[in-house]
């Protein structure tokens, strides 16, 4: 049965699962004398029960176990928890054979360590595991709020005194990231943006968003014609446009979004962003990373990287089989859960999400 030491939020949690009665004890002592709070499990059963009632901070968990072993119970955290699926997981095992060692992490364990347990290399490794987490989510707050930032700066309705601190701000995204005008013309660019362009063959960021095919040029031309009506008419709403390349490489992903300014506002400036990314280099943002940077649950997660892709809602309510009401629900919901107020920002925020650490 799991146990916690206590409930203080403000101490990380680790659910140490070890079938051995007096190394569990001994283990749950160590690290609660280190300042961690300790959920114990006996079992690999009660380890999975402990996982889907609550998020601890870090895995500590023994491999050979009867019943479910200590690969069950990892598969189980990274395929069945998707909001679970970044925590670190940390294998205790007898078998110290070097190929022992490598399967585990094959496996997609974090670290190994061998029994007996050194207990000064184990709170090494678990303040290790638990300091690259946060600097993770830390690194992830900082460049999403750099993004929020920038956005609030496009709402001013005098974008030129504005401009230089968003460009800045938008320099440090990993997303190619183009603001356009009621005329289409370019606001402003990022670094990213600008570099996708150099070396795509395929597309030329000047005063204009331009495309060296005639008819790539048309078809871009009509979904940012369409995003910029919406956003004159204070609607949101994206288009997505798949932007073909020369010589077999994959296509750009280009998705266009209205940024429709607030009532009783005179901007005339910014009215539309564009979000380029390159799948030959750029970041894959998973639903698993979002879930885990903004704790949504596993279909907010699904609808948040399906927004990003330039799906329309009605499209994700018919792939997942659910009512287009129940995809506004969600939405709403992500709109709080990432401090947006609408969907070019949301989008925004999504495809800036930093790729997890290796």
């Amino acid at each position: 049965m799991s146990t916690a030491a206590t409930t203080s939020p403000s101490r990380p949690i680790i659910l140490c699962v070890e079938d051995e009665a007096d190394l569990r004890r001994d283990l749950v002592e160590e690290l609660e004398e280190a300042g961690y709070q300790v959920l114990e499990a006996g079992t690999g059963e009660v380890a999975l029960q402990c996982l889907a009632d609550c998020r601890p901070d870090l895995v500590l968990c023994d491999i050979s176990m009867p019943g479910a072993s200590g690969y069950a119970v990892l598969r189980a955290l990274r395929d069945q928890h998707d909001d679970r699926a970044d925590i670190p997981f940390v294998f205790l095992s007898a078998l110290g054979d070097p190929r022992e060692v490598v399967a585990g992490k094959r496996s997609g364990a974090d670290d190994y360590l061998v029994k007996p347990v050194d207990f000064d290399v184990l709170l090494a490794t678990v303040e290790t595991r638990l300091r690259q987490v946060a600097r993770f989510h830390a690194r992830s707050r900082d460049e999403l709020e750099r993004v929020r930032s920038s956005f609030k700066s496009m709402g001013s309705a005098d974008l030129p005194s504005a401009s230089a601190g968003a460009e800045q701000a938008l320099d440090l995204v990993a997303t190619g990231v183009v603001l356009l005008d009621r005329d289409g013309k370019v606001c402003l660019a990022n670094r990213r943006a600008r570099q996708i362009a150099a070396e795509s063959e395929a597309l030329e960021i000047g005063s204009r968003i331009t495309c060296r095919s005639s008819r790539q040029q048309a078809a871009l031309g009509a979904q940012i014609e369409r995003v910029i009506h919406l956003a004159l008419n204070g609607e949101e709403g994206t288009a997505s446009h798949a932007l073909p390349r020369p010589n077999e490489r994959r296509d750009l992903m280009v998705v266009a979004s209205s940024i429709p300014a607030g009532r009783g506002s005179r901007r005339e400036n910014c009215v539309a962003a564009l979000f380029i990314s390159d799948p030959e280099s750029g970041p894959v943002v998973s639903s698993e990373l979002l879930s885990s940077l903004f704790s949504l649950t596993p279909t907010e997660g699904r609808i948040a990287q399906e927004l990003a892709g330039g799906k329309r809602p009605s499209l994700i309510a018919h792939e997942l089989g659910i009512a287009q009401t129940t995809v506004a629900f969600h939405i709403r919901n992500l709109f709080q859960k990432t401090g947006t107020s609408r969907q070019a920002e949301l989008v925004a925020l999504i495809l800036a999400s930093p790729a997890p650490l290796d």
